[in-house]
């Protein structure tokens, strides 16, 4: 076992007395209550009395467990996984546990709840494997002094302490009152890995059977008996604002209740916070129809406070700054201009990708009721925190007095990760004097912003006489943050190698799109890594295994990114479930792989010409993430970032008129179709006791590459910008 040091005193765990209902509450600085689910589970009933306290695993007397999730669940299944960690280290029967979603309280909490960068098991396995280990050294320590005995006398599994040579037994409910007030011991043992029952064990989604049913789990289900629904207005197009609307006839129409303009900047703006639509036209009325009627009859005076910008204007900016702009980050080793002098061939390439949005399924949505002194909000937010600190500054309120919980949410992406939805709901909430749910539009997402940035990019390769890769750079400029990550792969590889990343400044709004500037880069790097190879004569896997052998056995430099043995046992991994090299009619094959959020993950995908367009028929993937938490649920966020990176790259794109999208919703933005989708896609895991890494993301980004390779194969032509199914045509005319 791995002793790990509890660093909580006593007032960090909550105890309940038997007399105020036979329970055991362990208050950990983790969990937060919501209210529970009263559902019967197969093996036990529902105890008299569940407590609601902050911060708790909550233990009955009939041997029920609740179990609070604390981050956001954004499809990922957190709900489910969280959980899971703690009833491990508990030591619990899963089907005697209820799961329920934690509310923000981050001062109790110690770790931070939030969905984003793949990082919420990362984050939080040490912290809640030590709730769970601590949960069951209580139990044990109650159960050995009623007995007599001490710890090493007991075992315990699925949540029944055992004498290890008597014949006692007793439940966690039967002994859960008689651990109140036990000391918490500053140091706690963690199971072995080689020990876990529970983790590495499929689990069904612990909100599937809902899901499926259509019951209320999401924000945009949440209803408050008294709420009224509101719109919001954002001018048409980025570098304009609100002069003046009319404002009496719009709340003349039928079923409107009230229009205002509101202004949402907050002063000392976060990363999170808006910065560009400010001030909003905002309509409260009784329907949503009602409402959407009314944001047709809208007539605003709109004006123009910085330069207008469309897509041609993107790409020379992008263009430009490869040439003469500002370098921001940059890695050089050797000296990579003497090698590219000295190569016998030389290839340069240029990639790039456009804006993209990331229409959730879910549409923005959020509740607010706010009242002089406090404030309520309810809805999908990935950073509750951030919210609750905007709204604070904006409102001028106590943190204390604001309440954030967190809804399901259907598709986050990273959209959900800023707070202006959520602000301007409250704004509108105190304006209007009552509880409200904003709800937007597909257009009004579509056009306000918080895009995936525009990117392009700049590949060179040299090769000697032998066909040795002796130079390699990468020049990187995007809108508004260059694409480059200087110590990632082949960094380490080459003697002669630099990297160049380079920010450009644009009034169109960006944010985090899943798996950020990764799921651009891979795409262009792995794309030209297999120019580089088909140039040497070598086979793409083999080709890259050379690099990786040099990085495990000769490594340049100190500061690079990734483990070289790890990175490479995914390709090894996905070559032989694959069966790379193996020819097979009418079957092309791409392969591509990827280190973000630290893990590790190699991809083929196979295409099949069908009608003599691209069509993907299979995608082999080989994953390293460390433990695995609950595998059937794992598989299930690689496929999907799969088909995600697939549809993104193939047909996906935003374009700009005078600063206005030209693809406000999905009559003319186009995502991947069902029968466009990958008829199969294998995960295969490799076998770690490493803690876990970040899975939400690292699917997406080799996908990019591995379709551009596969489609080379299949068609003799290479892609170069996305997305591909619009750019193909226009290579072949004049490539």
């Amino acid at each position: 076992m791995t002793k790990i040091r509890t660093h909580y005193n006593r007032r960090s765990f909550l105890k309940v007395s038997a007399a105020a209902g036979g329970g055991m509450l362990i208050g950990f600085s983790w969990f937060t209550g919501c209210t529970s689910d009263k559902k019967i589970k197969n093996k036990v009933a529902i105890p008299n009395e569940w407590f609601e306290i902050n911060g708790y695993i909550k233990i009955g007397d009939t041997g029920m467990v609740t179990i609070y999730s604390p981050n956001p669940e954004i499809g990922q299944n957190v709900r489910t996984s969280m959980p899971m960690i703690v009833a491990e280290e508990l030591d619990v029967d899963w089907d005697n546990v209820v799961v329920e979603q934690g509310a923000l309280d981050e001062d109790a909490f110690k770790n931070p709840q939030f969905a984003g960068g793949s990082l919420s098991i990362k984050l939080s396995w040490n912290a809640l494997r030590m709730a769970g280990a601590t949960g069951r050294r209580m139990l044990l320590e109650a159960a050995a002094k009623e007995w007599g005995l001490v710890i090493s006398d007991l075992k315990v599994d699925k949540g029944v302490i055992k004498e290890k040579n008597g014949e006692r037994v007793i439940s966690y409910g039967e002994i859960a009152s008689k651990a109140v007030g036990i000391e918490i011991p500053e140091e706690i043992e963690l199971k072995d890995s080689n020990d876990f029952k529970l983790i590495g064990n499929s689990k069904k989604n612990v909100d599937g059977e809902k899901i499926v049913k259509g019951k209320p789990l999401f924000g945009l289900d949440f209803k408050r008996e008294g709420m009224q629904l509101a719109m919001i207005q954002h001018p048409p197009a980025f570098g304009m604002k609100l002069k003046d609307f009319n404002e009496d006839y719009i709340k003349s129409m039928p079923g409107i209740v009230d229009a205002f303009v509101i202004d949402t900047e907050i002063k000392d703006k976060a990363w999170c916070d808006e910065k560009s639509f400010f001030q909003l036209i905002a309509i409260v009325g009784k329907s949503t129809w009602q409402l959407i009627k009314a944001k047709e009859a809208i007539k605003a005076n709109w004006e123009v406070i910085s330069e207008f910008e469309n897509s041609d204007l993107h790409a020379k900016y992008l263009e430009n700054a490869l040439v003469s702009g500002e370098v921001n980050e940059s890695r050089k080793d050797g000296d990579p201009e003497t090698a590219f002098n000295k190569a016998t061939k030389v290839i340069e390439r240029t990639y790039s990708s456009p804006f993209l949005p990331h229409n959730t399924l879910e549409p923005m949505n959020f509740f607010a009721h706010v009242t002089e002194n406090d404030a309520e909000l309810i809805g999908p937010t990935q950073t509750p925190k951030a919210l609750e600190d905007a709204v604070s500054k904006l409102l001028n309120l106590p943190v204390e007095n604001i309440s954030v919980n967190m809804t399901r949410m259907g598709g986050g992406f990273g959209r959900r990760l800023y707070t202006h939805f959520g602000v301007e709901a409250a704004v509108i909430s105190k304006k209007a004097g009552t509880p409200i749910k904003l709800i937007y539009t597909r257009e009004d997402d579509m056009t306000q912003g918080t895009y995936k940035p525009a990117y392009q990019s700049i590949y060179k390769a040299g090769l000697d006489e032998n066909n040795n890769l002796i130079a390699f750079s990468a020049k990187g400029a995007g809108l508004p943050e260059g694409p480059v990550f200087p110590n990632r792969f082949p960094a380490g590889t080459i003697d002669n190698y630099l990297a160049e990343k380079i920010d450009v400044v644009t009034n169109v709004t960006t944010g985090a799109w899943r798996a950020p500037r990764s799921h651009f880069t891979a795409g262009a790097e792995q794309a030209f890594l297999d120019e580089i190879a088909e140039l040497a004569g070598k086979d793409p896997i083999d080709f890259r295994l050379e690099l990786f052998d040099c990085a495990i056995n000769s490594p340049v430099g100190e500061n690079n990114d990734y483990d070289a043995e790890r990175y490479a046992g995914v390709l090894k991994l996905v070559k032989e479930k694959s069966n790379w090299g193996q020819s097979i009619a009418g079957i092309h094959r791409g392969v591509a792989a990827y280190f973000c959020h630290d893990s590790y993950v190699a991809e083929v995908v196979d295409v099949v010409l069908e009608n003599g367009k691209a069509k993907v028929k299979k995608v082999w993937c080989a994953v390293d993430c460390g433990i695995v938490i609950n595998p059937d649920a794992a598989i299930n966020m690689i496929q999907g970032g799969v088909i995600d990176g697939i549809g993104h790259a193939m047909y996906s794109q935003l374009t700009f008129d005078s600063g206005a999208p030209n693809e406000t919703n999905f009559d003319r933005y186009q995502l991947i179709r069902l029968s466009q989708a990958p008829e199969d896609i294998e995960v295969f895991f490799v076998d770690s006791n490493v803690d876990p890494t970040g899975l939400g993301e690292p699917g997406l980004p080799p996908a990019v590459g591995a379709l551009a390779n596969a489609i080379y194969q299949a068609t003799g032509q290479r892609v170069y910008k996305q997305p591909f199914a619009n750019n193909m045509a226009l290579e072949k005319v004049v490539g």
